[in-house]
């Protein structure tokens, strides 16, 4: 090994010594300085992390207001039948992420939208939507609305509710009045109850208000009058 050669197992770079001058002179060369390499650019690499860096940026900022804009709407808390005044005691608010395309109302339309009437029965739980919501009043074109007294015995025991879907019968001989009597109301006509009256009248009656076809409104007030009328329930609700 030459003594111009550092020991094996040193710990630095080795440098070669350059070669003498050709002029022979004495002088003592130093040692070569390694520089420093030179960075290699990837314009490609860089490009990629731009636009990865751009992508993480949109995404947070389409996650934020989803994940903390939530805002504030109108919610059912109470069974609404179609054709009923909405009332303060049938609404509430809550937090949702609204999406595009969602048909609801902002909460602070709240009590705008109590006297208002429910065009389709509305569910509790259920988000409020502006197409369930109507200003035209019962009765709807082709009904009529009839006040039908009946006595609160011959009610059902769970009582009658708006948006009941009932049939109204001739009960010949229920008022104690002549039972060979011709009925005015010859068969069942549909309808559907709009309110009723839970106090009873100077007669002791109950006031069912109810929505049936505008061809039958005439047989039914008229059999209404002879006090010998059901109201038979066929389902609850709307």
């Amino acid at each position: 090994m030459s003594a111009g050669q550092p020991a094996p197992g040193f710990g630095t770079a080795y440098h070669p010594e350059a070669d003498l001058p050709p002029n022979g002179s004495g002088m003592t060369p130093r040692l070569g300085q390694l520089r420093g390499l030179p960075r290699r650019r990837r314009p490609a690499m860089i490009a990629l992390s731009v636009a990865l860096v751009g992508a993480g940026v949109l995404v947070s900022a389409g996650l934020y207001p989803r994940a903390n804009h939530q805002v504030p709407v109108v919610l059912v808390t109470a069974a609404v039948p179609a054709g009923a005044v909405i009332t303060a005691a049938d609404l509430g608010t809550t937090t949702v992420v609204a999406g595009p395309g969602m048909q609801v109302i902002p909460g602070r339309q709240l009590q705008q939208v109590v006297g208002e009437t429910a065009a389709t029965a509305l569910r509790p739980g259920t988000l409020l939507a502006v197409s369930e919501l109507t200003t035209a009043q019962p009765p709807a074109a082709g009904q009529v609305l009839v006040p039908v007294p009946v006595k609160p015995s011959e009610l059902p025991a769970s009582g009658l509710f708006p948006g009941d879907r009932v049939m109204a019968v001739a009960t010949p001989g229920a008022a104690g009045g002549n039972a060979s009597a011709a009925p005015v109301l010859t068969h069942a006509i549909p309808g559907v109850v709009q309110q009723v009256r839970s106090t009873p009248d100077q007669d002791g009656l109950d006031v069912v208000d109810l929505l049936v076809p505008a061809d039958a409104g005439t047989v039914v007030a008229q059999q209404a009058a002879t006090g010998e009328i059901a109201l038979i329930v066929t389902r609850r609700g709307s």
